[in-house]
């Protein structure tokens, strides 16, 4: 099984009304998911740097009735250049956007900016053993000490489909 956004975001126990920050949106399958799941008086901000993917995220969202996903054109990888404000999220996505990273840190920091005390983060990426996923990795034990580093403790690892690994950290 590839990445199963349904299942991987079950992990971060989402109810209505919260706010989810999706990092490095790209085609929106996290973001939809979450929308779904913090209902309409819920709100999710995806947030990519590629304005084509977030205006196809939001036209797609349209028509298949989703109304509460914001996107915001921003930079993960940058102290406030998601331009999101600070606390502002009850739990932050960040799939398939790790082994692209040229700055952890500086990313891991946003992500802590962001995210109210205690919220979740939820973190899927490329496992080191796939045959198809891309030359460069961020090894799921590199993530946990980058986090764990940065502020947060892991809550669960899980496998995330056959090709990922799958990790929620809660911000301390």
């Amino acid at each position: 099984m590839f990445s199963e956004p349904a299942a991987n975001i079950a992990k971060l126990g989402l109810v209505d009304s919260m706010k989810v920050v999706d990092l490095g949106a790209g085609s929106g399958f996290y973001a939809y998911e979450a929308a779904r799941r913090v209902g309409v008086s819920g709100r999710v901000y995806a947030v990519d740097v590629q304005k084509d993917l977030l205006e196809r995220l939001r036209s797609n969202g349209v028509a298949q009735g989703i109304r509460n996903i914001e996107v915001v054109w921003g930079n993960a990888e940058k102290i406030g250049g998601t331009k999101l404000r600070e606390g502002i999220a009850d739990a932050v996505i960040a799939s398939n956007i790790l082994f692209q990273i040229e700055k952890p840190d500086e990313f891991c920091l946003e992500i802590k900016r962001i995210l109210k005390p205690k919220g979740k983060v939820l973190i899927i990426d490329w496992s080191e053993v796939s045959p198809i996923g891309p030359k460069t990795v961020f090894p799921s034990m590199k993530a946990q000490m980058l986090f764990e580093k940065s502020g947060f403790k892991l809550e669960q690892s899980f496998g995330a489909g056959d090709h990922h690994y799958g990790m929620v950290f809660t911000r301390i």
